[in-house]
């Protein structure tokens, strides 16, 4: 489910406060339309990800749980996710 205009501004405040690198030379209309492009893009492929999930994980597993999981390899990939195996 998108976000609605209050997720969206939170999100993008949220983001904006904890960003390492800050996105000089781009205004907030420019961050904001970036962020409802990426809400909408995950609506959009809702149904081509969940059909790229193995089974039985993709019959078992709640929408939530997917998401977070989802959410859990985005962190990992942007260098925002530690495991306790890193050390």
């Amino acid at each position: 489910m998108a976000l609605d205009a209050t997720g969206r501004a939170r999100t993008l405040a949220q983001w904006m406060r904890e960003m390492d690198d800050p996105c000089t030379g781009l205004a907030k209309p420019d961050l904001a339309a970036a962020l409802a492009a990426i809400d909408d893009w995950i609506d959009a492929n809702q149904a081509s990800f969940n059909t790229a999930l193995p089974q039985p994980f993709r019959g078992t597993a709640t929408t939530a749980m997917k998401m977070r999981l989802f959410a859990y390899v985005l962190w990992r990939r942007a260098g925002r996710l530690r495991a306790q195996e890193d050390g």
